[in-house]
């Protein structure tokens, strides 16, 4: 929502200069023009809006348009990925629903970054924990993701709901409440309601672990940390992560697992043989 003056001047100047960059007569707009871009009845036309209230939202006096309403006029004034996201965070306070869908999978830029530490498992997940990316040091030493179906490369499937994986954890608890509350709090911000939703009544019905962490209402981001886990070929092993977001995919986060000790090194030097 907006909460100041400041913030509906910011989402008129912003759209009010997007207006006037656009060539009108590339998008079959004709007629003389004492100024550059399209007039506001030509946007609130491509929009599907009422002029008046498109004029409203250009003088910072229109309220807060709707998710909906935003998605219309990036459409209607072309804007990139990043200036529809600059669009949403000044009209309502938030960034847009990611359009991409976990299907789709990472870039080839992506992987290849994946690729480039292979003595250091990386991941990338989705909002839900869906991993859609990882490396070979992170099939070696977490979970062989290329093995699974992709509705068993859940996160938080295989943690309340396999056994192995549970076993594999040396403080089961910790990590269960971790992902549990990172799953409430990135889901949000992500606008995955509906995804959310589908995965909590699954795991709810599932599993008497989920559904008592899932009631404590607990929130928290990824951020860093550390993880210990029992490894069936090398024995324990601990790493630090650190959380990265991914430009131009807010559903998106790379996670990196990065030996604690020198210890922990040398078991994945094992692991991966030679680099």
């Amino acid at each position: 929502m907006l909460d100041t003056e400041g913030d509906t001047h910011r989402l008129g100047a912003f759209l009010k200069d997007r207006r006037q960059r656009l060539d009108a007569a590339a998008l079959g707009f004709g007629g003389r023009r004492r100024t550059p871009g399209l007039r506001r009845e030509e946007v609130a036309q491509r929009a599907h809006i009422s002029t008046t209230w498109y004029t409203w939202l250009e003088q910072g006096r229109g309220g807060a348009p709707s998710p909906r309403v935003l998605d219309s006029l990036a459409q209607a004034l072309m804007m990139t990925e990043a200036e529809r996201e600059h669009l949403f965070l000044v009209g309502i306070g938030h960034p847009p629903k990611a359009r991409n869908s976990a299907g789709e999978g990472i870039s080839g830029r992506l992987q290849r970054l994946l690729d480039a530490m292979p003595f250091l498992p990386a991941t990338v997940a989705t909002s839900t924990w869906d991993i859609i990316g990882w490396n070979r040091a992170a099939r070696l030493a977490l979970t062989d993701y290329e093995a699974l179906a992709p509705e068993e490369r859940n996160i938080l499937r295989r943690m309340f709901l396999d056994p192995a994986t549970r076993a594999a954890q040396s403080d089961w608890e910790a990590v269960a409440r971790f992902l549990v509350a990172t799953f409430r709090a990135e889901t949000a911000r992500a606008g995955e309601d509906e995804r959310a939703a589908e995965l909590v009544a699954e795991l709810s019905a599932a599993s008497a672990d989920f559904t008592r962490l899932w009631s404590e209402n607990d929130v928290r981001m990824t951020g860093e940390g550390a993880k210990t886990l029992r490894h069936a070929v090398v024995g324990e092993m601990t790493f630090e992560f650190s959380s990265f977001a991914i430009d131009g995919r807010p559903d998106l986060r790379l996670m990196v697992y990065v030996p604690a000790g020198s210890a922990d090194l040398e078991k994945m030097h094992r692991l991966c043989g030679p680099a």
